[in-house]
């Protein structure tokens, strides 16, 4: 039966707008299995609840997934003030309320703090491994394990919207960092909980946004015309 083989001759960049409500892995074996790709993987994990830019490499571009990795990340965000949840985003359960006594004046200085080369630790509901087994996994058991903080850099963060308690940002950043875990540091550095609402990666090195894919027009691509989406890769 036609294209239900694997098709071994593409290859390249395939840049999706990942629509909220999958895994970055979701995108992977869905793109995989749809186009009869054999080697299909991504280049910097988005978080379920999160939206943007995701880079699919095909076929032999896979091999250039940690240069990928590397490059500089742009993100759009909005957190809330007074509510903390175990995973950090609203996606998780409240398990910790606080007064929220913030003005606006208070937000920029302290997002300032967090310019240039800091520390972050790595959350729990991350897919970061300690001793092989991904931290995720063990928060959904209630396991929480010793984690080291790591080194990241902060390159832009600034507050575009402010409505107490929501502050809407933009953030320019390096490989590794956490946005869910860069709201909860804002959050106790202004004397309070917080955590993240919205998510979206708007830049990835020099993909954009606008660059990408929209994931239901995605779907309705046949698999002769996938070629006509993807980008060669360098």
């Amino acid at each position: 039966m036609k294209n239900t083989e694997t098709r071994n001759d593409i290859s390249g960049i395939l840049l999706v707008d990942k629509p909220a409500g999958y895994t970055s892995h979701d995108i992977v074996a869905i793109v995989r299995k749809r186009f009869h790709v054999k080697k299909v993987g991504h280049a910097g994990t988005l978080d379920p609840g999160a939206t943007g830019v995701l880079v699919l490499l095909l076929g032999k571009a896979t091999k250039t997934s940690d240069e990928h990795l590397g490059r500089e990340k742009e993100y759009t965000a909005t957190m809330k003030l007074g509510e903390k949840t175990d995973t950090g985003d609203n996606l998780g359960n409240i398990v910790k309320t606080c007064a929220v006594n913030v003005k606006e004046s208070d937000i920029a200085p302290v997002m300032r703090e967090f310019l240039g080369e800091i520390y972050q630790m790595p959350p729990m509901f991350s897919a970061k491994k300690i001793n092989g087994k991904k931290l995720y996994k063990l928060a959904r058991k209630g396991v929480t394990v010793e984690r080291k903080p790591r080194k990241i850099f902060i390159d832009e963060l600034t507050a575009d919207k402010i409505e107490i308690p929501f502050i809407s940002f933009r953030v320019v950043c390096g490989k590794g960092t956490y946005i869910r875990q860069l709201a909860e540091d804002i959050g106790e550095r202004l004397g309070c909980c917080a955590h993240l609402t919205e998510l979206r990666r708007i830049r990835s090195g020099d993909f954009h946004i606008s660059d990408c894919v929209n994931w239901e027009d995605l779907m309705k691509i046949d698999v002769d015309l996938l070629s006509s989406v993807t980008r060669e890769s360098s």
